[in-house]
């Protein structure tokens, strides 16, 4: 699993609910009676959309920038970031290190973050690319 940001826009009106939809996921809208609702009622939209797209074997878009969102709703109440946890296919890959360094990794990990190499690895391409 890998997680991914999108922004949610939340409207309300006078005499309305908030409105979420999502720029991004032409379609993908929710709306709640309290703020928080909206928010749990958008995570749910979005996860449930983005789950039919993966299951279509659709391209999930490239998340939008804040900028760029602000700029097209200039009424929106809330900008929220909502995250997304996609599947993702594993790939094995085969590398060749020193033992040494090898086992000070492993040391390092274990004493300072409880993660596995391959969770390492991930997290530090993600930084980078």
């Amino acid at each position: 699993m890998t997680k991914r940001e999108y922004i949610a826009v939340i409207l309300k009106n006078k005499n309305s609910d908030y409105g979420v939809h999502f720029p991004d996921f032409p379609g993908c809208i929710s709306a709640g009676k309290t703020l928080e609702e909206a928010k749990m009622m958008a995570e749910e939209a979005l996860q449930f959309h983005v789950d039919g797209m993966t299951q279509d074997k659709e391209d999930l878009p490239t998340a939008s920038s804040l900028d760029k969102i602000q700029k097209k709703y200039k009424k929106a109440v809330v900008f929220l970031i909502v995250p997304v946890r996609t599947k993702v296919k594993a790939a094995r890959i085969n590398i060749t290190i020193d033992e040494v360094l090898l086992r000070k990794l492993d040391r390092y990990l274990a004493n300072h973050y409880g993660e596995n190499r391959s969770a390492f690895f991930a997290k530090a391409i993600e930084k980078i690319a």
